[in-house]
């Protein structure tokens, strides 16, 4: 048996279709698009032996309302499986979800597999049950951004759109 994993539409924005913050983001994306010819990509993963998938499958699902191109990568990846995909789907940013305490190794393991294969320019973000204890030891690491329990979607969207236009020198 192999899960298929796919990105779900149309389902967190039918929650927040009367949403300004929502409505004013999705505008901003649209534009971001207009105005850069590619539309922001995120890839969302899980890594290691961490199967809990529900909180990645609703981030994948709320970017890609958003207008966001979203892949969502297959569950148990390595750091270095991962780091080949984002590359493979040309994405901006590598978001992990992590619930099992894997973050402190895998984290810094995705990054230097990334710089490993020459894409140091992809940014990498965490979200899950991580303790603020461990924030500072990840951003040393390169981690850009962490989400933890209870961020709200819009504004975690936001601050992802922000390092991709910083990124990309998009900084309007």
């Amino acid at each position: 048996f192999e899960p298929v994993t796919k990105v779900g539409r149309g389902v967190y924005e039918k929650t927040r279709a009367d949403d300004p913050a929502f409505k004013a983001l999705k505008a901003e994306v649209e534009e971001f698009k207009g105005l850069d010819a590619k539309p922001p990509s995120v890839l969302v993963v899980k890594l290691g032996q961490d199967g809990h998938d529900r909180g990645a499958k609703v981030i994948a699902s709320g970017f890609a309302d958003l207008g966001f191109d979203v892949t969502s990568g297959p569950l148990f990846q390595t750091p270095a499986e991962a780091a080949e995909l984002a590359i493979e789907t040309g994405a901006d940013v590598v978001g992990f979800s992590s619930l099992t305490a894997g973050h402190m190794t895998l984290g810094p393991e995705l990054v230097r597999e990334l710089r490993a294969r020459g894409a140091e320019d992809v940014i990498v973000v965490a979200g899950g049950v991580i303790p603020e204890q461990d924030y500072a030891a990840l951003t040393e690491a390169g981690i850009a951004a962490i989400f933890g329990p209870g961020t709200d979607l819009v504004s975690s969207a936001s601050d992802v759109l922000a390092l991709i236009r910083q990124k990309r020198g998009r900084n309007w």
